[in-house]
């Protein structure tokens, strides 16, 4: 695992998390169903960082989510979360 910080900002972090969600579609249909996204609505909303804190905190409010994402992204669970507080600024 890389410890924070990496050299990517904390923007990119966001979007490989979105990139892990949408990768398993049961996770990403429990996305959909619990932000009430669509798939179209949420391909135009990835350059809103209120979306992509959103999503984060989709991952990160659900330990077994944070914890699998950490892990395939090779970063450290607490990396995520300051990347999304970061993000929230």
């Amino acid at each position: 695992m890389r410890t924070y910080p990496i050299p990517q900002d904390d923007e990119t972090m966001a979007l490989r998390l979105v990139g892990w969600i949408v990768a398993d579609s049961v996770r990403a249909e429990r996305m959909l169903s619990l932000t009430g996204l669509q798939p179209d609505a949420l391909r135009q909303a990835l350059t809103d960082p209120a979306t992509l804190g959103a999503l984060m905190d989709f991952v990160i409010n659900h330990e077994p989510d944070l914890l699998a994402c950490a892990e395939a992204l090779a970063v450290a669970p607490a990396d995520l979360v300051a990347a999304r507080e970061r993000l929230g600024r």
